[in-house]
């Protein structure tokens, strides 16, 4: 009959998963979450005393500040593209930033053996704000170095992920857009350096793993010296 479709010769409805957000194209992240963070690393660089500090103590902050400005000026809303100048770039910023925060644990660890340092109330503002500037530091490793930055996910060129978060081994527990944003990082530096080790998010990359040793060696030379060191001093 003229009109009448066989329903067998009709094209099934494809089953096949949709890509997850995190997988394909799209409009990038904020530039302003990982902006504020590195100003508030370069606050605290520079209110640790300046015992602590490389010296001069206000040229790496300083460097610091004008790569950031300068990124902020390259790309001020969204991360929505790959450049290697701009990547290498904010590269070079959180080397420094981590080379000078590096110092200073040594410089306190040395305070701490020679037993130098007496004012409990300096010991435990230095140390938290080495530990805290710690956490953002490899936040922003882990943030800029994923499936090759914010830029290289924005474009979803990459299929393999260096951390394996939650969302993606279970896309219903979250929207359909959701794919990890600074703040994802942050948290996975902070309870890295917390319980010194992974906890919800696994490294799946020998580069990620590495890090992540790496800072909980950090932190937990950090906390446990200075706390026991604070501890002495008060008894």
């Amino acid at each position: 009959m003229v009109g009448v479709t066989d329903p067998s010769h009709q094209r099934p409805e494809s089953t096949e998963p949709a890509e997850p957000a995190w997988r394909t194209v799209t409009d990038g992240e904020s530039r302003w979450p990982a902006t504020f963070a590195i100003a508030l690393a370069i606050v605290l660089q520079v209110a640790v005393p300046r015992q602590f500090a490389f010296d001069p103590w206000w040229l790496i902050p300083g460097i610091e500040g004008f790569i950031a400005v300068g990124l902020v000026v390259t790309n001020p809303k969204r991360i929505d593209t790959h450049s290697d100048a701009v990547r290498n770039s904010g590269m070079l910023m959180i080397a420094l930033l981590t080379v000078a925060n590096g110092w200073s644990a040594v410089q306190l660890v040395k305070g701490l053996v020679n037993g130098s340092i007496d004012d409990p109330a300096r010991l435990l503002w230095t140390g938290g704000a080495i530990w805290l500037t710690n956490v953002i530091a490899f936040a922003l490793w882990y943030w800029e170095l994923d499936r090759g930055g914010p830029g290289r996910r924005s474009e979803g060129v990459r299929d393999y992920p260096d951390f394996l978060f939650a969302q993606m081994q279970s896309p219903n527990l979250a929207p359909a857009d959701w794919e990890p944003n600074f703040w994802d990082y942050f948290y996975v530096s902070f309870t890295n350096a917390t319980a010194f080790s992974p906890t919800d998010v696994l490294p799946l990359s020998r580069w990620a793993k590495l890090m992540m040793m790496i800072q909980s060696a950090v932190a937990l030379a950090t906390v446990a010296l200075v706390v026991a060191r604070a501890v002495n001093i008060l008894r």
